[in-house]
């Protein structure tokens, strides 16, 4: 099998920038939400992205609209049924990605391989709501997608040798480093990540030390070019608080648990960059 035409469902941060990169990488793309004003964004900001790509002497004018032609954006997921390849990047629910999944098994030709940006939820679950497991994989890409190396490659219970090889592939010809792990809550990134970020916060919690000194100790101390919170407020503080859960729910451990004041956050409606106030205040940006 050959991948030659990408479908990316989900305009939003991820989204958009996995279509980019793969747009950037020679294949066709399919840009896919659940509004128009969705999808016209997500173009929007890749094209401002490759604008900028060309004012800084990265690419010419010519190349720029050279991948701008390999995007198309739609609202009906019928579309997508000549994709070769589908990943999804919408909320990290996993009743809300079945759902999808379960629509497109049933649209998608056989051999079209299915995959999830999901930072947290098993595979193997995902892939169970579908007739075609052993074509099922997990692509968990960084943010910000076009800057980041990573695509953290995560196989199922189920998901071929053949699947895994054209991912692979696939990731290297997009410029990312495919590293494969198998499947389990959270994956590695997550699994190691969101608790430190959650210790961070519980120390901010805690009183033992404001947001700028607990961030400075990580910069400083640990090399770390973003300190915990700072991040959090990065990746988004319901997400945080969603991968959280899951690493809760899936080993029952109580070194998982979400700190309180995360929840009160995200409660708050203050969930970082995106709503302009998190563990930081962006709107005098």
């Amino acid at each position: 099998m050959e991948i030659k035409k990408i479908a990316v469902i989900g305009a939003g941060q991820m989204g958009h920038g996995i279509a980019l990169v793969s747009a950037k990488a020679g294949y066709d793309v399919i840009l896919n939400d659940i509004k128009d004003e969705f999808v016209q964004g997500g173009i929007a900001k890749i094209e401002k992205f490759l604008a900028r790509s060309v004012q800084k002497g990265r690419m010419e004018e010519s190349e720029k609209e050279a991948v701008m032609g390999r995007i198309k954006g739609t609202v009906d997921l019928n579309d997508l049924a000549d994709s070769d390849l589908v990943i999804e990047a919408i909320v990290e629910n996993p009743e809300i990605k079945k759902g999808l999944f379960i629509k497109l098994d049933s649209i998608c030709k056989e051999d079209c391989i299915l995959a999830s940006n999901t930072s947290t939820i098993p595979i193997t679950d995902l892939a169970s709501s579908t007739k075609r497991p052993e074509k099922f994989i997990g692509m968990h890409f960084m943010n910000p997608v076009p800057i980041m190396k990573l695509v953290e490659v995560i196989t199922g219970l189920r998901t071929s040798d053949e699947t895994t090889g054209l991912i692979n592939d696939l990731s290297e010809k997009m410029g990312k480093t495919p590293i494969e792990v198998n499947d389990s809550p959270g994956f590695v990134s997550n699994r190691i990540l969101l608790p430190m970020i959650n210790e961070a916060i519980y120390c901010l919690y805690e009183g033992v030390g404001t947001p700028e000194a607990i961030d400075g100790v990580m910069k400083l101390g640990m090399n770390h070019p973003m300190g915990p919170l700072a991040l959090a407020d990065l990746i988004g503080l319901d997400i945080c608080l969603s991968v959280m859960n899951v690493l809760y729910d899936g080993f029952n451990d109580s070194k998982y648990r979400p700190c309180p004041l995360l929840k009160k956050k995200v409660q708050a409606g203050m969930l970082g960059r995106k709503t302009g106030m998190g563990f930081y205040d962006y709107n005098k940006e």
